[in-house]
This record gives structure tokens, sequence and C-alpha cells, in this order.
């Protein structure tokens, strides 16, 4: 029929089928309606509206319509088919109701009778009709995706048949380099086959990988640009108590199977395919290292680490990324350990860069997202790949940081096990200067019961660390400054930490003027804050906004200061940070306990001017009595001065101690107490960074009498002067430098004392 041709709407339900239904579905005409006349006129022009036109229409109409045609037309069966049909009655949902259901859906697409029947009583609407919306909402929803996979799996097709037959024109084109006749299968060698059937194998997980990507449905995907690694970013670290879940706001459109290798977008065509298969054979070869034993592992003279055997590494892995470069030195290390978390949410700490940066903060000193290639599927992490940029340090200004730039891949087994490797993505993108290059590294993740998760992991890395001071050559050489036993400590005292935040009851031992349950969660969310800000000022770190100034009157003490604008964190004016290393002939855990008894603190704390220390509040953190949260209050000698409180936190592993602290308003601290938000507390942390220097001896543990001396690291954070825009003046240098030289004074007289 031509199609300006215009029929009576009369003749229109002879098209339709039973029930006034169109054979094509829910259709965008509407019959019944009361401003339709029965002689109107109606185009015929419906031929010519494109598919996706015809859908827009159905899906708008969708969201606006009950599902009352269910109810009155059920029973059309029944009618006497001479008996002329009634016009049905559509009820249009305000839009109210519409936006209450859409987000309910959001967050549960499949209520229960109960929840229907609340949230028809909540929006004037009879159960059935809440159900019907439900039912027809997940048939557009499903809809929707098959019509995006099919387009996906179209584009994927004519892609792979240009390629196909790009491959068949170069093989025909082929020549023998000895003869110059065509080559032929048989011909190949032995290690041409093993390297072809090697080929098809990662080919294969590529594939799987691509397939994961095109059939997502759930989880958008997070386009990030693509950064010079080089350039410094500070990321969000604060951590929401208790949410381990998907970031809000992680907008993005659905990848498929093409764009998981487009997604690299800053970097050559022929980069992309081979990042993914790093990844891939980097997750085999942790696996393998994660597993195997002796020869591949050999215990060390003490047994409580692990040798890696590098001949018998490079015959079990031969690819690899490469041989290691020349100046280079190789640290391995591999600890395994069970920490009270279930495996999910480990996995999403590990790859979410804001909750990885805060729960290893005292390691990790920036870390950013560069490009997100997959998100994983079914709603977690299985076949997420990330490419990312870190800055690794140790509390110290004497020891270098280590940037890295890798691929991070996570990975569900047939064993319920998950797998998180990096690999250095640097033989990808020379560079003229490489002083550290991390090979496969990880961890392993087994479900255990009860909420806990075994933890098996692997560092590996080549690095130039030239640059390390004498007195921390020994630790860094040991792998307790970088290596697996330090990530694994690291992870298990913080796994015992959010627990502590996440308890719904306040335990027996917290003590002092905490009484809710709000004030507890809100000072220790206070303390992790203060624990960041004192990490990110304490070690050599080039990615924060310190300047080092020159003439400051002392080599072995560096000072920076920085200028606090509009950051309702710290107060405005000019801070000035000092930092200095030194050893001391004590065991690291007689310092930590020397350092964090309030009885002993007028013995070194300048600051509090002689007073007696009060203890107000104390939050335990851990199984550790030294893994605490506390409030202390100075008791001023001058009955003229007010007295004065402090935040202290301090925190002890196998690997290292810190005592970190601030002065803190007591207004402010009144907030804080009764389940305030902590963020607008002004901080600035002080404190002590304790590390071993060296191995523990044989049958020892880490700061315990016999195994040596501890390296000790004292920071300030110092308000010089409450004008953002005042000058600095050498005095104000002078002072601090006077202040830390005073206090390290003090501490090595007190200890050294002690310990004779």
């Amino acid at each position: 029929m031509p199609a300006g041709i215009m029929i009576p709407a009369r003749h229109v339900p002879s098209m339709m089928g039973r029930n006034g239904k169109g054979f094509g579905g829910t259709s965008g005409l509407t019959l019944g309606q009361p401003n339709m006349m029965e002689d109107q006129q109606l185009p015929l022009e419906m031929s010519q509206t494109s598919e996706t036109e015809i859908v827009k229409l159905r899906d708008e109409d969708f969201d606006s319509k009950s599902g009352s045609e269910n109810l009155e037309g059920a029973s059309g069966d029944d009618q006497d088919p001479n008996q002329r049909p009634k016009k049905k009655r559509y009820h249009r949902h305000t839009q109210n109701q519409i936006q209450k259901m859409e987000s309910f859906f959001k967050e549960c697409p499949h209520p229960d009778d109960k929840q229907r029947k609340e949230l028809s009583r909540e929006l004037e609407l009879e159960p059935l009709q809440v159900k019907f919306w439900f039912q027809n909402k997940r048939t557009q929803m499903k809809t929707q995706h098959e019509r995006h996979e099919n387009s996906q799996l179209r584009a994927d097709n004519e892609k792979l048949r240009t390629e196909n037959m790009r491959y068949k024109e170069a093989l025909s084109n082929a020549s023998c380099p000895n003869c110059g006749g065509p080559t032929a299968l048989g011909e190949m060698s032995f290690d041409e086959q093993h390297l072809r059937i090697e080929n098809a194998r990662l080919r294969e997980e590529i594939d799987r990988i691509s397939g994961i990507a095109a059939k997502y449905v759930g989880k958008p995907m997070v386009p990030y640009p693509l950064l010079p690694p080089s350039v410094p970013s500070r990321s969000s670290l604060e951590l929401a108590v208790g949410n381990f879940g998907v970031q809000p706001g992680m907008g993005g459109e659905m990848y498929g199977a093409g764009d998981l290798l487009r997604s690299i977008s800053g970097q050559p065509e022929i980069e992309k395919p081979m990042v993914i298969e790093l990844a891939v054979a980097a997750m085999e070869e942790l696996i393998r290292m994660a597993q195997i034993g002796e020869p591949l592992w050999l215990p060390g003279l003490d047994h409580s680490i692990e040798i890696l055997t590098e001949d018998e590494y490079v015959r079990m892995f031969p690819r690899g990324i490469g041989p290691k470069p020349l100046g280079l030195k190789s640290e391995a290390s591999r600890e395994t350990a069970v920490v009270i978390m279930n495996h999910i949410n480990l996995v999403e700490i590990l790859m979410d860069v804001n909750h990885w940066s805060t729960v290893f903060s005292g390691i990790v000193s920036r870390a950013l997202t560069l490009e997100v290639l997959s998100t994983g599927v079914a709603g977690n992490y299985n076949g997420a790949l990330q490419v990312m940029t870190a800055e690794f340090h140790v509390p110290s200004p004497l020891v270098p940081t280590r940037e890295s730039y890798f691929v991070r891949y996570c990975k569900q087994h047939s064993d319920g096990t998950w797998a998180v490797v990096d690999v250095s993505l640097d033989s990808l993108r020379p560079s003229p200067v490489l002083k550290c290059r991390r090979r496969p590294s990880g961890c392993l993740i087994q479900e255990m019961p009860n909420g806990y998760s075994k933890v098996t992991w692997v560092e590996h890395a080549e690095v130039d660390d030239r640059a390390v001071n004498t007195i921390y050559k020994s630790l860094v050489n040991s792998g307790l400054a970088f290596g697996a036993k330090r990530w694994v400590a690291t992870l298990d005292r913080q796994c015992e930490r959010l627990a502590s935040v996440m308890a719904t009851n306040i335990p027996a031992g917290d003590v002092g003027v905490i009484t809710s349950q709000e004030g507890r969660r809100s000072m220790l969310k206070l303390a992790e804050r203060m624990v960041i800000s004192f990490c990110a000022g304490v070690s050599a770190s080039t990615a924060h906004t310190w300047t080092t100034l020159s003439g400051s009157g002392a080599e072995d003490v560096r000072v920076m200061t920085r200028k606090s604008i509009d950051d309702p964190g710290r107060p405005p004016g000019i801070v000035l940070s000092a930092a200095t290393s030194f050893w001391i002939p004590v065991p690291p855990k007689r310092v930590f306990d020397f350092l964090r008894d309030e009885n002993s603190r007028n013995e070194w704390d300048i600051l509090s001017n002689g007073g007696a220390v009060q203890q107000m509040a104390h939050i335990a953190n851990g199984r550790d009595p030294g893994n605490c949260v506390t409030l202390l209050r100075v008791n001023s000698v001058n009955s003229n001065q007010s007295n004065m409180l402090i935040l202290q936190e301090s925190c002890t592993d196998s690997t290292g101690c810190y005592v970190i602290y601030a002065p803190v308003d007591i207004s402010a601290m009144n907030v804080v107490l009764n389940g305030g938000d902590p963020d607008y507390v002004a901080l600035l942390p002080s404190g002590f960074a304790i590390l071993p220097d060296g191995p523990p001896m044989h049958g020892i543990g880490i700061g315990e009498v016999g195994t040596g001396g501890s390296l000790l690291t004292v920071a300030f954070q110092i308000l010089v002067d409450s004008i953002p825009t005042a000058k600095l003046s050498l005095g104000s240098v002078a002072t601090v430098n006077s202040l830390i030289a005073c206090t390290v004074d003090r501490i090595k007289a007190a200890i050294t004392c002690d310990n004779a």
C-alpha cells in the first residue's frame, strides 16, 4: 500500500491480535483512548518508521503505563466473538510513581510479595500493577541488552572476518627463506610448532576475556583517560566505614570484545593485545610461583623467609618480560597468612585503587588507575583488567621511593580461589632510566570458614637500590622493606582494624568517654586520616606538594613547607614538616612501648611542657595490645594555660611499628565523640616510624631482645604562621630544627639509659 494512503481507525482492529494487541508485540498505538474518535484518520506511515524509533516509542510508553491491561484483558478469550470488544482503559503512572519504582528496581529487580505490597501501599497502586510493572521492566532491560549484544557480536564478527582474510592472504604470499617456494607446515621446526601452539593458547585466553567483556551485564565500564605515568596525582584516600563495594558515580558504556583492545587509547595499536597477553601470562606465572615449593623456593638460614632460585626461575619461566636489565638487582619473596576478612572483600580492596591506597598507606604513597580495560563479569571482578601506576615507599626520607607502571589482572579460578597479579608494562614503554621493574607479583586468596581467607603473596621485582642509605641497606635486602612479608603483615593488621571498625557493639576493651557506636566509628575514621597524612609526609615521595628548603642547617634533617588554604582537614596557614632517621641500639619493641606509653610521654614530648598525661579513651584495634587508638589529655602545669587533647594511634606488626599523634581541638573532638563528621577536624600529625635494622635472628621474632637495633624516623608538622600568604622566616626553620633535634636527644637519652 502506498505510504501516503489514509485509512479509518475502525479498520485498525482487524490488524490486531487477541485482546487488541498487535502480532508484533506491544505497540505504540493505543485503543480505547477517550480522545481518539472512531472515524479519526490515521496515516499508514509506520512501514517507513525505523525499528529504532519504534523501540524508542515503545520504551517511552512503557514507563508511563500500568499493567492494568493485564488485569482487564485477562478474560478476553471468553468474550462473545460477535460482541464488540470493550475499549481498553490505561492507567498512566505519575512521574513520582515511576521514579520510586525505578529507584526500587535498581536496588531490587525481583521484589517479593511483601515488598510489592509495601510499594503498592506507598504508591497507591494495586499489588498486581506493581508486579506487572516489574515484569515488564525486566523484559525491557533484557531486550535492550540483547539488542546491544547483537550489535557488538555483528561488529566483532565483521572484524574477525577481515582479520581472517588478511591472515589467509599473508599466508598465501609467504615464501620459504631458503628456496623461495611456498612454505609448508611440515617444514616448520619443533620450536616454531611449539610457538604456534602457545600463541593459539594465548589467543584463546584473550577471546575468553573478550567474551566476558562482551557478555557483561550490570557493571559499567569506567573509561579513564590515559596519562603519562610521570604525572603526579593524589587520589582520594578516604575509606568509608564498612564499604567495600562499587564506588558511586562510576558511569560509562558497556564494552564489547573489540572495545577491550581499543580501550588503551593512548598507546599504539600494536600494544593493545600485547598488554592482555602479558597479563594472562603473568597470571599463570603467579599461580605457579605461589604453589610450587622446592627447588624454585628454598628456605632461608633462619627458616623465616624463602629464597627464590634464579636459575630455576629462568628455566621454568623462559618467556616472562625479558632478561634482567643491566644494573638492576633481583628481589623475590613469598609469604602466607590467614586474615580475618572474606575473599570477596579482599578482592574488592585490591581492585579499588582508593581502598588499596588506604589499606596499604604505609607502603603505597601514590596510586592512580590510568585505564580500565574490563571491570569483570556478573557483578564481581572476575576478568577485570586495569592499567595503573603507583609509588611505593618506606617511612623514611633516607630510602628512595619506587615507581611502577603496570597492569593489574584479577581472575577467579575453578576451585574458588581468586588471584590478583601485577606485572610491569615498562617493556612496552621503554624508559631511558629504569629503576624498578615488577615481574609478576600479587596474591592468591582462598576462602576459609567463618569469614577468614588464606592469602599467599608473591613479590618479585628488579630494582636499582644504590641510592638507599647505608643504615637501611640490610632492611631493604632482607625483603622487610618492600617484600611480601611487609604486604601480608600490613594486610593482616588492617583486616583486624577494619573488623574493629565494623563491630556492632562496643568491645569490653574500650574504655573512657566513648559511649556510642557512632562516636567510636567517627574517632576511628579521624585516626585513620591522621595515619594516612603522616605516612604521606614522612617518606621521600615526590607525589605530594611539599617543597624541600635549602639551607635548613642540618644535612640529616629534611625540612619542607606547604601552604594550607581551604583545606578542612588542616589548619590554614604555613606548615613546616621536619623528618629525620637514625639508628639506635635498642630493639624495636622496646622503643615502641616507650613511645606509646602515656606515663613516659613527658620524658620526650617538649610540647606537653612536663604536664601529666591522662588517658581519656581507648579503642582496641587488634589482638596485639599495641594496636589501639587513644585520646590523651595533657594537664598543664601552669594554671593559666588550658589543657590539651591529643589523638594517638599506635600499631605494630612483624615488620615495623608506628606511633602517630596530633593535637585536637576540644570542641571539635566533642563533636566527633558524639558521632559527628570527623572530616572537618583540622589535624597536623607528628610521630614515629620504628623499623628493625635487619632480618631477625634465628628463633627470635622482630622486636624481641636480641634482634639488634632499631631504625627510628621522627617527623613533626608545625603550623608556623596562620596566614597562608605570609613569608616564611629562617627563624621558623631554625625553631623546627631545634625542636626535632631536642626530641631526638631526649629519646636517645631515655631509651639507652633504660636499656643499660
